[in-house]
């Protein structure tokens, strides 16, 4: 036994000695497996954005701007006016502090605004008439463009917005894609882009100055 193990290492090293001489004398060429201009930038979706990426249909609103804003309402709180989550975000459209005041309703309690949908329904188009104004020159300069495998539209502008506030939109179509965002859940500007993109929201006229009036 001894014998035969000893016979078989010894062609096992003769064999690697053979190989190794002869991979020696020709050296392999990788330059045809160079990454140089490759796109290696990706974006993998979250389960939750995975999950959900059909529970809002309401083929009666189609493509309009009522039919935008309840499939993005859906998904920030199911449409529930009087819904406040872990992090303090409010109502419908899942207002924060800060930017309810930027539109105005600085002063406003909490009950008051959970319990008065219309005053929501001014809000969200205040914020996205805001939001409008402060990314116009990006609308003009991007859309029909395709960014992160996404084609950029209007209103997936504007709902990537209301996701993460209008600068950081401005980041990430600017850079290509490259400064992203999420939110507390993992949701991404590009997640948003692409659920929400191709509404028509041309009814939201764009104002610097927009505020609720009640």
């Amino acid at each position: 036994m001894i014998k035969r193990i000893v016979g078989l290492s010894g062609i096992l090293t003769i064999g690697g000695i053979f190989l190794l001489s002869f991979t020696t004398e020709e050296s392999i060429d990788l330059s045809s497996y160079s990454t140089e201009g490759l796109d290696l930038y990706y974006v993998a979706p979250n389960f939750s954005e995975i999950e959900e990426e059909e529970l809002f249909f309401a083929p009666e609103l189609g493509r309009s701007y009522v039919g935008f804003k309840e499939a993005l309402a859906f998904k920030e709180s199911r449409g529930d006016y009087g819904v406040v989550n872990q992090f303090g975000y409010l109502g419908k459209y899942q207002f924060g502090i800060n930017t309810l005041a930027l539109i105005g309703l600085k002063r406003i309690g909490r009950n008051e605004f959970l319990n008065d949908p219309a005053l929501q329904e001014k809000a969200f188009y205040a914020n996205l008439s805001r939001n409008k104004w402060i990314l116009r020159r990006d609308i003009q300069w991007f859309d029909g463009k395709v960014i992160n495998g996404i084609k950029v539209t209007e209103s997936g502008i504007l709902a990537a917005a209301h996701l993460s506030g209008p600068g950081s939109v401005k980041k990430y179509v600017r850079s290509g894609g490259v400064e992203g965002f999420s939110d507390a859940f993992g949701t991404t500007i590009r997640y948003y882009m692409k659920r929400f993109g191709g509404y028509d929201t041309s009814f939201v006229v764009p104002d610097r100055k927009a505020k609720v009036i009640f």
